[in-house]
This record gives structure tokens, sequence and C-alpha cells, in this order.
């Protein structure tokens, strides 16, 4: 069998793609259903990256929240889906999945609302 040969890219490295998610709990927050605060801290410790929870790959994910907005950046591939996961589970855990739902309201923009 012949070896394979490896394709050299001309160029160099590629350019490092920054993915940004929103999340806006504005209307949960101001009816006082949800603590944005709480909710932050949940994503803190629950995101994995490199297969290990709580520590954010050392700066490669950053949580930031400006109050009731909530905002996840990553360097590293990061799906929309696995956000959503933790939001429903974050819902779940708390007794809310019955009285809010999310939205998606383009490829990164999540939102939670009350019924």
């Amino acid at each position: 069998m012949a070896p394979i040969k490896k394709q050299v890219t001309k160029g160099g490295k590629k350019k490092k793609q920054v993915l940004k998610f929103t999340l806006d709990c504005t209307h949960p927050v101001e009816d006082g259903i949800m603590d944005a605060a709480n909710f932050e801290q949940f994503l803190q410790e629950r995101i994995k990256v490199n297969g290990k929870s709580g520590n954010l790959g050392g700066g490669v994910v950053s949580i930031e929240r400006s109050k009731s907005k909530i905002t996840v950046t990553s360097e590293v591939p990061f799906s929309k889906r696995y956000l959503k996961y933790l939001t429903k589970k974050y819902l779940k855990k708390n007794n809310l999945r019955d009285w809010q739902f999310q939205l998606c309201k383009d490829s990164m923009v999540l939102l939670t609302h009350s019924l």
C-alpha cells in the first residue's frame, strides 16, 4: 500500500475564528422568575472544554454578563446546540422548564421567554 501524502497549504496558519453567542434573559429577569447571576454561575460550572467541565479552557471560553444578557465567547469550536442544551438543563433544574421556553432569533442569539 502506498503511503499517504499530506497536503501542504500555502500561507501558513488559519485565522482564529471567534464565536460569540448571546443569551437574552431580559423578560424572565424583569419578572423576577430567573436570576441572571445564578445562570452565569451555572454555565461557568457546566461548560466543558476538552472534556473537562468548569475550567473553561484557561481563557479559551469566556462568559460575561451585563444586566440580563449573558455573552459566551469561544475561540475553539463551540456549538449553539450545546448552549441550548445547557439552558434547558438549567431551566429543568430550577423547575422553570414548564414556565419558560427558548427561542432562536438568529444564528447567534438565544432568547428566553416566559409563558
